[in-house]
């Protein structure tokens, strides 16, 4: 596949990033056993990510704006794009050794998200998709999946951690969901969730109270594999607004429709 000079650049960040995650990875089990624990460890290793990924990114744009999950956002004097990253997007996972986490990079131009990368270096995945031009894994193009009915499909979701918002409500949304589907998968890492639908392996995915760099790259793959992305109210703010539901044509309705059954009465 051809990739332009910005998404190339993007790519080279994320695998910058990659090969840092990787080598703190490797270190999470031994750490595991301390009393104090790898957490603070992960926290460095997130931080270092970022730092990585928003020099690469600025040296090659240094007038576009910036947003991170780690650090104060960054406003260019461009106006006109910005980076949105989440350098590493599954932290609880990192810190217990599971791989299922990655570096996710999207570039926004006028509001409008225009290129996008997700890369997973545990298992070198690398995800990327340009407005117009597709949405590939390690150069193969993606689809959605065909899929037309709830009770054939696979669905993830994101669940309320520790400390979230909305415990109530999301077990109302799993009751009503889990009812209609083959499956729920629960990865722990919404931008990984998006490139398994992008790429067929999930039918859709929903979750709410979610931020821009959860949700920016992988809505972008999904787009160009020719799935439906909205917010949970079935509208287009998905970035800001913190909800998605993601799909094919049919599942993502469905989806849609399952995920805003009001509560059962008693």
């Amino acid at each position: 596949m051809a990739r332009s000079a910005l998404l190339n650049v993007m790519v080279q960040a994320a695998l910058k990033a990659g090969k840092s995650l990787s080598r703190d990875f490797g270190e999470v089990q031994n750490l595991q056993v301390s009393l104090k624990g790898p957490g603070n460890y992960v926290s460095q290793a997130d931080r270092k990510a970022e730092k990585i990924v928003r020099e690469e990114l600025l040296k090659a744009r240094p007038t576009y704006g910036f947003l991170g999950e780690e650090s104060e956002e960054i406003v260019g004097t461009d106006g006109a794009h910005r980076w949105i990253v989440d350098p590493l997007d599954g932290t609880t996972n990192f810190l217990h050794g599971i791989p299922l986490f990655g570096t996710s990079i999207a570039l926004e131009r006028s509001g409008e998200i225009v290129a996008g990368v997700i890369y997973n270096p545990a298992t070198d995945d690398l995800f990327t998709a340009e407005r117009g031009g597709g949405a590939f894994v390690n150069d193969r193009r993606l689809r959605v999946s065909g899929r037309k009915n709830l009770s054939d499909s696979v669905i993830g979701c994101g669940v309320p951690h520790l400390g979230g918002r909305q415990h109530g409500r999301f077990l109302v949304q799993l009751r009503h969901v889990m009812g209609e589907v083959a499956g729920i998968r629960r990865l722990g890492s919404p931008s990984l969730d998006l490139a398994y639908v992008a790429a067929g392996r999930f039918d859709g995915f929903w979750e709410e109270y979610l931020s821009p760099w959860d949700v920016a790259a992988g809505t972008l793959l999904i787009r160009e594999a020719g799935g439906f992305v909205s917010d949970l109210s079935g509208g287009n703010d998905f970035i800001e607004g913190g909800s998605i539901v993601a799909g094919n044509e049919h599942i993502h309705k469905a989806l849609v429709e399952v995920a805003n059954r009001p509560i059962p009465k008693a």
